[in-house]
Parts: C-alpha cells; sequence; structure tokens
C-alpha cells in the first residue's frame, strides 16, 4: 500500500535545531496537513518528505509510485510559455512532445487558462495565472502523493475557491493524496483528513486533529464552526499566540 512514514525525524541548520522528534504517516487517498505559525519549521519538514532536502536523523519512508509539488511561488521557467511549462515534467520523464503538448492544453483549459494563454510567456501572466500554471504543471503529471507549500497564500479568495475545488473533487474520486503545509486553519480545515499543529523552537508536533465529514461536504458553515470551535483549543492559542494578539 503507498504510504508516506514519518519516524523520529531531527533537523539543524548549523547549531540551530530547527525540526524536534517528528512522527506521523501518511496513506493513499489521505490529505493531511501541517499548521503551525511561520518560521515554525513546516517548509523544511515538507522539503524533507519530498527528497528536496537530505535527512539527517531519522527516517522517512515514501512508497507512493509518484509524487509533485507545487510551491508558494509559481517557480516557472520563464523563457518557456505555458504550455511549455506545463508539459515540461511529462517531457522530462519521457513522454512523447506531442502527446505533452496535447496533454497540457487541456489540463490548462480545465483550469481556467484560455487558448490565448498558451503561447504567453510568464513575464505576461498575472499573479493568479502563474498559480494556475504552476498548479497544472503539477496535476498533468497524475502523481499519487501531490506536496504543496502555501500555495494559496498570495490568491485571491474566488481563485483559491477555484483551485480548492478542483482538488477536493480530486480527493472525492480517490484520485489523490495531499501532504501540505499552510499557517491558515480554515485552509487546513477545508481541506484535511488530519491537521498537524506543530509548535516552533524547535518545530514539533504537540497536537493531532481529525475531519471526519468528507471534503465535499463541508460548507462554509462547517469551516467557519469548526475553526471558531479550534480557535478556543489551548495548544493552538499557546502555538498562534503572537498572531492572535
Amino acid at each position: 500500500m503507498e504510504r508516506l512514514e514519518v519516524k523520529r525525524v531531527n533537523h539543524r541548520f548549523g547549531f540551530t535545531e530547527i525540526l524536534k522528534n517528528i512522527n506521523f504517516s501518511l496513506n493513499k487517498g489521505e490529505v493531511l496537513s501541517i499548521v503551525g505559525p511561520s518560521g515554525g519549521g513546516k517548509t523544511t519538514l515538507l522539503h524533507l518528505c519530498a527528497n528536496i532536502l537530505d535527512v539527517q536523523e531519522g527516517n522517512i519512508t515514501n512508497t507512493f509510485a509518484s509524487s509533485a509539488f507545487a510551491f508558494q511561488e509559481a517557480r516557472l521557467l520563464p523563457w518557456k510559455n505555458t504550455i511549455d511549462n506545463i508539459a515540461l515534467g511529462l517531457i522530462a520523464r519521457g513522454e512523447n512532445r506531442r502527446q505533452s503538448i496535447q496533454k497540457a492544453q487541456e489540463i490548462a483549459l480545465k483550469f481556467g487558462l484560455t487558448e490565448d494563454d498558451f503561447d504567453k510567456f510568464p513575464k505576461d501572466l498575472s499573479g493568479g495565472m502563474k498559480q494556475r500554471v504552476s498548479f497544472a504543471r503539477a496535476l498533468v503529471l497524475k502523481p499519487s502523493l501531490l506536496f504543496l507549500d502555501e500555495p494559496f497564500s498570495a490568491l485571491d479568495i474566488g481563485l483559491k475557491k477555484e483551485l480548492q475545488a478542483i482538488l477536493i473533487k480530486m480527493i472525492a474520486n480517490k484520485e489523490i493524496s495531499i501532504l501540505f503545509i499552510t499557517h491558515d486553519l480554515m485552509e487546513a480545515i477545508r481541506l484535511s483528513d488530519v491537521m498537524l499543529l506543530l509548535k516552533a523552537d524547535p518545530g514539533h508536533i504537540v497536537k493531532e486533529f481529525r475531519f471526519d465529514v468528507a471534503q465535499n461536504k463541508r460548507d462554509d458553515r462547517y469551516v467557519y464552526g469548526k475553526s471558531a470551535e479550534i480557535l478556543q483549543d489551548e495548544e493552538i492559542i499557546n502555538t498562534f499566540e503572537l498572531e492572535l494578539k
């Protein structure tokens, strides 16, 4: 069975301890979020899980067949147009260029881009359009596991809901597993099966929250209600103390 397993992970940058005794698992079909204040080690942990950083202490085992990553910044190649940016991963893994371009065009339309956008370069795209391209580039690969590094933080409410709706449909169809980090509790409540709270200095997990209602059944009332409930939790108050003042 496809699974991501994190056991007893510690991490340092020089003499600074960033993460301490991190343990969790993510099974196929699940969505797991890691929340916490900025500077708490969330991005470092995500990079370790995605094999962008080497594990120093502990063990991370990833048996998912394939994975993709969408960053907070779109990170598009400036010398490639929209379609070539989306098709980049397909071509890199050896797929036929014509088929890769066709798949890229199909998913671009699904993500709200138009044919007029296909030949545009990143400098000609708005921030929201760049993020659409970034998501399309990750999901055109049909990854078993998707890593998300606060990809909605700079988006307006409309686009955020639009992209989240695409993910929620994929989750409902059991097409994908997701590990993502955020400091936005409502975002985590809307998308997660499990939410882990990471407290800083050094980053360590202090609490786990589980949500049993299916993502496609969570309306705004549910998300707002759960947010209000969780914001009364003592560990949440302590962890986000600076942000709540």
